[in-house]
């Protein structure tokens, strides 16, 4: 029995089979569709259904972060059982999640006085941060207490990044990611971004012509960066509405180096998706912790 729960706001994208399996609590973002509903991610809607329908109806979508009152319902009755709490949010650059969880701890702590509860910056996003929440997981398992944890995930986030590409610029255009010329552009040229996330903040990593050479692109990128400490290293793959596509570049990935993979990949959930639309496709690393 665990002194203390894992949760995470739900654009970290760790599938289901590994937050059942490490008891990892999931604080859902919410998405419209043009009118005054939201639909809460997961619960409510499930990412294969809101591809389906941003895909199917060309629409693009605006997301909403969870509330401090979301934070503190699904605190509280962990507090209550005696345990603390570890949270790890979306980059703040992104978003306000973080500064939602902390203002919650804040509010919660004034009747736990007894109880800790952490809030971390993941500095990360979809795969990256959900391979944060994996190692911290591990560390539980091993049974880190709570402070060495968020000491290590602390080191940890900033070995994170994520090299991804897309075949359509319509959503990071309409995100404001790139300019409606470049979107324009590209669509005529079949110009492909390649794009890097690392310390919380996205960035252009090149451009290349064709969707297959862009996959090569990152498969090369994430070779060269890793190198020969392979080993020390776990990976995701992480794509958006074609899952099989993920399982491609999972085996192109591990063609020349047996790369410690996560089995399952990620699917770009509603929260992500929303912004790079249902073409992404990238490779999300990080450094294992060390045990002590």
């Amino acid at each position: 029995m665990h002194s203390y729960k894992i949760f995470s706001d739900s654009a970290c994208d760790l599938p289901s089979a590994y937050t059942t399996q490490y008891d990892i609590g999931i604080v859902p973002y919410s998405v419209s569709f043009g009118d005054e509903k939201y639909y809460k991610e997961i619960l409510e809607l499930k990412p294969a259904d809101f591809y389906q329908k941003i895909v199917s109806q060309h629409i693009f979508p605006k997301t909403s972060l969870p509330s401090i009152q979301d934070y503190i319902d699904a605190f509280e009755p962990v507090l209550k059982s005696g345990k603390d709490i570890i949270c790890v949010c979306l980059t703040e650059k992104f978003s306000g999640s973080y500064q939602s969880a902390l203002n919650a701890k804040n509010i919660l702590s004034e009747n736990y006085t007894d109880r800790t509860i952490e809030i971390i910056d993941s500095r990360q996003a979809t795969g990256g941060q959900g391979l944060l929440l994996y190692e911290m997981a591990q560390m539980q398992l091993a049974c880190y207490p709570l402070q060495k944890v968020v000491i290590e995930a602390k080191k940890l986030r900033d070995t994170a990044k994520i090299n991804f590409t897309v075949e359509s610029l319509d959503y990071l255009q309409k995100g404001g990611r790139i300019g409606k010329a470049g979107a324009l552009a590209g669509t005529i040229l079949n110009i492909k971004p390649i794009i890097e996330m690392t310390q919380g903040e996205l960035h252009p990593a090149g451009k290349v012509r064709g969707f297959k050479k862009a996959v090569k692109t990152i498969i090369d990128m994430t070779e060269k960066e890793i190198g020969t400490e392979a080993e020390k290293y776990r990976l995701c793959i992480i794509s958006a509405q074609k899952m099989e596509n993920a399982m491609e570049l999972k085996k192109a990935l591990q063609q020349n180096t047996k790369y410690d993979i996560l089995e399952i990949p990620f699917q770009v959930g509603v929260t992500i998706g929303a912004h790079a639309g249902p073409t992404a496709l990238g490779i999300c690393y990080i450094k294992k912790y060390t045990q002590l």
